[in-house]
């Protein structure tokens, strides 16, 4: 595997190394020695598959604060995502900052999400599944989002959203603390 650190400290894009003969390939998608060789560890707690039918679906942008916090590592199996973290750490450099990087099934790349960061995606093609190792169960006290087209942030996302829940449509303009 190959962690390449984003400018949002802490976030990695894993990519795996494929060993490929004629009937393919094999790769790790996760491993707990490599990743702990980055100062990343990952238990995990839950896994979940989030599936969506119609291109330009926009979930996010959700996290979960102390003292369930969470770590994701977010692969898309089906299809492509324009996935998006936001940095929502108050002390951090890179505080308010966002990153996207496309994660598909054809790309096999993942991306490692830490503590304090706000995450989304926007499906790229019809019919897309992700599947996402967490390190907490979830949490309905502990859980929070921001607006997926907050002004505070300026993601630019690659479609027009055609499905986004209420519950993400509702989130209020967001507030920076520091």
């Amino acid at each position: 595997m190959i962690l390449t650190e984003t400018p949002l400290a802490g976030a990695f894009v894993v990519d795996v190394e494929r060993r490929s003969d004629e009937r393919g390939f094999f790769a790790r998608s996760y491993c707990q020695r490599e990743f702990a060789a980055h100062g990343v560890e990952l238990p995990v707690a839950q896994c979940n598959v989030s599936f969506n039918a119609l291109r330009g679906t926009l979930r996010g942008m959700h996290y979960q604060v102390e003292p369930r916090a969470e770590r994701k590592l977010v692969r898309c199996t089906q299809g492509a995502v324009f996935d998006v973290i936001i940095d929502v750490r108050p002390a951090s450099p890179t505080y308010c900052h966002w990153f996207a990087a496309e994660l598909s099934s054809e790309n096999h790349r993942a991306l490692y999400i830490p503590e304090g960061f706000a995450h989304g995606f926007q499906s790229l093609a019809e019919n897309t599944e992700l599947c996402y190792l967490m390190s907490e169960f979830y949490s309905p006290e502990h859980a929070r989002g921001v607006r997926w087209n907050d002004p505070a942030f300026g993601v630019e996302w690659p479609l027009a959203a055609v499905a986004v829940s209420e519950k993400d449509q509702s989130y209020c303009d967001f507030i920076r603390t520091a």
